[in-house]
């Protein structure tokens, strides 16, 4: 009987404490969800632009307070180089420059560029050059609170 009782009571302790961890993550919650969310594209394949840019489009317009970056790397950062177009002929700068003007923030892989030994100048206007497309990724996803899209 003394043994029931005293697992009763563990029990009982256990199951308290999970209800107050519950709460205090309740609080956690709510308190965030007044934050802009802030977005993180990654792009490495430039064929998959256009689409990018129109869903960035899309996100805007239903999260107008949401904070976006665009990560590119590899053959992803094509479209971000001066002249370079879709495969209909489009300039890929305008749509670029409209995003950029809306507050879309658009980072380029040095590791990339050297790579495949790019000019950094080629790259557009506004656009900026990081150490590492990857790591940009990680260091926003886990020491930023970004959320990670792949379109």
């Amino acid at each position: 009987m003394l043994t029931s009782i005293k697992s009763l009571a563990i029990v009982g302790v256990a199951v308290g404490l999970l209800g107050l961890g519950g709460c205090a993550s309740t609080g956690d919650t709510s308190a965030k969800s007044t934050d802009p969310i802030k977005t993180v594209y990654h792009i490495n394949d430039s064929t998959v632009a256009g689409v990018a840019m129109n869903n960035i489009k899309n996100h805007m317009s239903a999260d107008p307070s949401g904070k976006i970056t665009v990560v590119t790397h590899g053959k992803g950062i094509d479209f971000l180089l001066d002249g370079a177009a879709d495969k209909n002929g489009n300039p890929y700068n305008i749509a670029v420059e409209e995003l950029m003007a809306k507050g879309v923030d658009f980072r380029v892989c040095n590791n990339t560029l050297v790579g495949r030994k790019i000019d950094p100048k080629t790259v557009l206007p506004g656009a900026k050059i990081v150490p590492s497309g990857v790591a940009e990724l990680g260091k926003l996803q886990s020491g930023q609170g970004y959320v990670y899209i792949k379109p």
